[in-house]
């Protein structure tokens, strides 16, 4: 079942270029990320071709498509995480904020600031529950810690986990389930207040009320923050998602609508996907 619109996205025009068309005309709308025909490689083979793509502002943009199909890399793309892998090469652009963040003079560490990140498999420092969500805010300079509890309490309520562990504030986050470490996780990102969050299938390793959580808090977070999403779950990108890009082989396939995309797909290689022919 396709998710409902929860906000009102129906005027939003969207722009992108698929695989083997020219490019639509821009959109006028707010975008969070802007690509213009980025090619992704790994030394010499290439994993990205040609992406072009809008990714509207305040939304959640869910990537799907089977194993290797670029999704993770396009994601690490977007705040330059696939630098710290050596002989990777990026070629044409990617704007947040009207600037390209692959010039040479891009402040990396400001970027990751700007656009937080959440991986599949839940990453706690071995550390306590404070030190952790506080870990972003000293790393960017935050020493006094009337202001650092005041931020560790606010990202962990938006996390949903305050009530959880306002009193285990010092115990070690590895002691944590598996969902709430998820959500500390996300606690965590959000403590350096970004304005993007990116999320690399962050339920895969949970089981179904954990996920549960973790989509409702999706819900909570979009009315802050946009979010990118990589899924191989269909059925949760309908659930959460706003808009939907479909990328197989490196190629953006198509890119809509989350409710259009599931419902009338424009391409055929679309329709197979979401429907089960191949994936």
């Amino acid at each position: 079942m396709v998710a409902q619109a929860k906000r009102n996205k129906g005027d939003i025009k969207i722009t992108t270029k698929l695989s083997g068309e020219k490019r639509a005309v821009r959109s006028t709308s707010s975008a969070a990320v802007l690509t213009e025909n980025l090619d992704f490689y790994y030394g010499s083979a290439q994993a990205l071709f040609d992406i072009t793509l809008d990714i509207p502002s305040q939304h959640v943009t869910a990537l799907i498509g089977p194993s290797g199909c670029g999704k993770s890399t396009f994601l690490r793309c977007l705040n330059r995480m696939n630098d710290i892998i050596p002989g990777t090469k990026v070629e044409g652009k990617l704007y947040i904020d009207g600037e390209n963040i692959y010039e040479r003079n891009t402040d990396v560490v400001a970027l990751r600031k700007k656009v937080g990140m959440v991986f599949q498999k839940s990453n706690p420092f071995p550390k306590s529950v404070f030190d952790n969500v506080a870990y972003g805010p000293r790393i960017h300079g935050e020493r006094n810690m009337k202001r650092l509890s005041e931020i560790v309490e606010r990202s962990l309520v938006h996390a949903g986990l305050w009530e959880e562990v306002k009193e285990r504030l010092q115990d070690n986050a590895l002691d944590l389930s598996g969902g709430q470490q998820q959500r500390l996780c996300i606690a965590r990102a959000l403590a350096v207040d970004p304005e993007i969050l990116l999320m690399d299938e962050p339920t895969s390793a949970l089981d179904p009320k954990a996920t549960a959580r973790v989509e409702d808090l999706i819900e909570e977070l979009v009315k802050d923050f946009s979010i990118v999403i990589v899924t191989h779950n269909i059925q949760q990108a309908a659930r959460v998602s706003d808009f939907t890009a479909f990328l197989f082989e490196g190629k953006l396939i198509e890119f809509d609508n989350t409710r259009k995309l599931f419902t009338k797909p424009a391409k055929k290689q679309t329709e197979d996907y979401i429907t089960g022919r191949f994936g």
